[in-house]
């Protein structure tokens, strides 16, 4: 039995790797995208640069200046529900 052959790539003069079109497609990732990556005991790990710095609850609680009343769980539902019913533009 034959083992299934395993996608390779070259290195090129200017450092430059290509990733096979196979593994691309299955993860999504198209030209142009941001990469982080990692060298880790097991090789290089390639992973895609977060859209946005991770922030925690308390790194920005209260950065939004509001001057009314607290809103209930309640009233925050359905506002959430309204917002939901309305559809995307153009439906």
């Amino acid at each position: 039995m034959s083992t299934p052959e395993r996608p390779t790539t070259s290195l090129s003069t200017k450092g430059q790797v290509t990733l096979p079109k196979a593994i691309r497609q299955a993860l999504h990732w198209e030209a142009g995208m941001r990469l982080v990556v990692e060298n880790t005991p097991e090789g290089v790990l390639l992973k895609p640069l977060p859209a946005f710095v991770q922030t925690r609850p308390e790194d920005v609680f209260g950065s939004l200046a509001c001057d009314d009343a607290p809103k209930s769980l309640a009233d925050m539902d359905a506002g959430v529900l309204a917002e939901a019913g309305r559809g995307w533009p153009g439906d």
